[in-house]
């Protein structure tokens, strides 16, 4: 199979997400009935596939997360802390956490896509949290971070996009303090057809970097991070060509597969 060359994707991807930043802010307030995912009892559940967007109880209009899974529940960030958010788009998890960290902490997001940081910096000044919140152009595999600067890294649905994850872990244990953790959400999937994976379109809505889960954790691992933990499994294979929302688990299970999970992991020291 030939590969997508790197930084063809990552122009794709980048011209994507300035594309939805560009976007009416009123724009996408109802989600579609066919989104990407469906719950235990055939509920709809919306990710960042196929465009669709989901709403976290945005904190300002105009905030909204094009995630897989709100990760900051699963976090113990509090007062004080120092919070680093990759792929951070139009900052509604960096306001809820710099809700958390308060006037003594500090909340940085970093995203490649100008439009976004834009977007990110008028949100958190009309979130009356500008004071306490930084946004910095930069890439996840080169980030423009000091070394153990931070005590937690949140992501949604971001290292996906990444043509190479395992730098962009490698950066992450780099900034993170002695004793820091990292709660992400993303995509891992199983058996997705060769296409979609040379399909640079594929790429920027979330499916087409997406790898097994065994080796995504292998690659934190290999990182240097431990007590590596998956938090949470969902079930998001409608998001796949052909099929639709809830499609019969035989149909799943015979096909490829599309999983949203929600991952820890640690830095082992002491601060």
């Amino acid at each position: 199979m030939e590969k997508l060359d790197r930084s063809e994707i990552k122009e794709a991807v980048k011209d994507y997400y300035a594309g939805r930043a560009r976007e009416d802010e009123g724009a996408g307030q109802e989600l579609d009935s066919d989104c990407c995912g469906c719950g235990p009892q055939g509920e709809v559940q919306a990710s960042c596939c196929s465009g669709v967007e989901r709403f976290l109880e945005p904190a300002v209009e105009g905030a909204r997360s094009l995630g897989c899974g709100d990760v900051l529940p699963f976090t113990g960030i509090e007062a004080g802390d120092v919070v680093l958010d990759l792929g951070c788009g139009m900052g509604l998890e960096v306001i809820q956490a710099a809700q958390r960290v308060g006037p003594s902490g500090k909340v940085i997001g970093l995203d490649m896509t100008p439009a976004m940081i834009e977007r990110a910096h008028r949100n958190a000044e009309r979130a009356g949290v500008h004071e306490v919140t930084e946004f910095r152009l930069g890439e996840i595999e080169d980030m423009p971070v000091d070394d153990e600067s931070v005590d937690w890294i949140i992501s949604n649905c971001v290292i996906n996009l990444s043509a190479d994850k395992g730098s962009a872990f490698r950066e992450a244990y780099r900034v993170l303090k002695p004793g820091g953790r990292m709660v992400i959400s993303d995509l891992v999937s199983s058996g997705l057809p060769d296409e979609m994976r040379r399909d640079l379109e594929s790429w920027a809505q979330c499916l087409g970097g997406t790898i097994e889960e065994s080796e995504y954790l292998a690659l934190i691992r290999d990182a240097g991070f431990e007590e590596v933990v998956v938090l949470e499994r969902i079930d998001a294979t409608p998001v796949l060509p052909g099929t639709s929302c809830c499609s019969p688990s035989s149909a799943r299970e015979t096909g490829p597969r599309v999983d949203s999970i929600r991952v820890e992991a640690s830095k082992v020291g002491h601060n």
